[in-house]
C-alpha cells in the first residue's frame, strides 16, 4: 500500500462529501453561510472524519449513515478553530496558510460564524435519522458527539486553557486540557464510527481509549512544531504559545522529553489497535503519520 497516495485519495473523497453538506449561500444570511464555508473550505487534514470512516469500515459498516456524522465532526472542529483564532483568545491572523475568518470577515462575524457552524454540525448529524429513522445507534452516536463537544469535553478543555493562560500549571491540569480540548473530538470520531457499525460496548470503550492517546500525542506534537517548524511549513504563526504565555508539554517537560512522550503515547495507541481481530493497516499507519507529522 502506498500510504501517502491512499491518504490523499481519502482526503479528496471526504472533502467532496463534506461539500454536499455545507450551507447554501443565499438569502439575507448568505454572508454568514459564506463565512462558515470559507473556514470549512480552507483545507486541513480531515483527520477526524477520516478516523471515523476508517473505524466504521473496520467494524464492517457500509451505509451512508456515517456521512452526516463525518461532516458534523469536521464542522465542530472547524468552529473551535474559528473561535481559537479570535482576538480575545489566540489573536491569530493565519490558519492553514490562509487569513483566519475574523481577519477576513471581522470579529463579530467570526464569533457568529463559529457559533453557527457548531449548531449546524448538530443539524447535519441529525440528518442520519432520515436515513435510519428507527436506529438506536444513531441516537447513541449523537449523544456521544454532543457529550464530547460540551463542558465535559472540548469546550471544558478550552475553558480551562483560556482561564489559566499565563499562570503556573501542573502536568495534571495540562493533561486535562489536552485530553478534553484535543482528544475529546478524536475520541468521538472513533467511538461514533464503532457505534454506527454495531461494535460491542467493550470495543467502543477501547476506541475511546485509543482516541485519547492519539489526541494527547497529536497535541504534544503540535507543541513541538510550534517551536521547531516555520510558518510556511505549518501554515500558521509559530511561537504562538510563547506569544500567549502558554504552558505546554515543551515548557513543562522540555523538548527531548516531550518528543519521547509522543513516541510512548502513540506506541500505546497502536498497541491497542492491534488487539482487535479486525485489522486495518491504513489506520495503524495513519496514527503513526499524525504523531510524526511536519505540519
Amino acid at each position: 500500500m502506498n500510504f501517502n497516495k491512499v491518504l490523499e485519495q481519502k482526503k479528496v473523497e471526504i472533502e467532496q462529501m463534506i461539500a454536499g453538506y455545507l450551507p447554501e449561500e443565499k438569502g439575507f444570511a448568505a454572508g454568514m453561510a459564506q463565512a462558515m464555508n470559507y473556514s470549512m473550505e480552507a483545507g486541513g487534514k480531515r483527520l477526524r472524519p477520516m478516523l471515523m470512516q476508517e473505524v466504521y469500515r473496520m467494524f464492517g459498516g457500509t451505509s451512508a449513515v456515517i456521512e452526516p456524522f463525518m461532516a458534523a465532526i469536521e464542522m465542530i472542529h472547524t468552529s473551535s478553530l474559528i473561535h481559537d483564532d479570535l482576538p480575545a483568545i489566540d489573536n491569530d491572523e493565519y490558519r492553514r496558510g490562509k487569513k483566519t475568518t475574523h481577519a477576513v470577515y471581522g470579529e463579530a462575524v467570526g464569533v457568529l460564524s463559529g457559533d453557527a457552524l457548531l449548531n449546524y454540525a448538530y443539524e447535519t448529524a441529525c440528518r442520519a435519522f432520515t436515513m435510519e429513522p428507527v436506529s438506536e445507534r444513531v441516537g447513541k452516536a449523537l449523544t456521544v458527539l454532543a457529550g464530547k463537544t460540551g463542558i465535559y469535553g472540548m469546550l471544558g478543555g478550552q475553558s480551562v486553557d483560556v482561564t489559566n493562560e499565563g499562570k503556573e500549571m501542573s502536568r495534571e491540569m495540562l493533561d486535562y486540557i489536552y485530553k478534553n480540548k484535543t482528544s475529546a473530538l478524536i475520541e468521538a470520531s472513533m467511538m461514533v464510527g464503532a457505534i454506527l457499525a454495531g461494535a460491542a460496548e467493550e470495543q467502543i470503550a477501547v476506541m475511546e481509549n485509543i482516541g485519547e492517546r492519539i489526541g494527547l500525542a497529536f497535541q504534544i506534537r503540535d507543541d513541538i512544531l510550534d517551536i521547531t517548524s516555520t510558518m510556511e511549513e505549518l501554515g500558521k504563526p509559530v511561537f504562538s504559545d510563547e506569544k500567549n504565555h502558554k504552558v505546554t508539554y515543551v515548557t513543562l517537560r522540555g523538548l527531548e522529553q516531550a518528543s519521547r512522550d509522543v513516541e510512548m503515547i502513540s506506541e500505546e495507541a497502536v498497541r491497542l489497535l492491534k488487539t482487535f481481530p479486525q485489522k486495518d493497516e491504513f489506520l495503524e499507519e495513519l496514527v503513526c503519520y499524525l504523531v510524526n507529522r511536519k505540519n
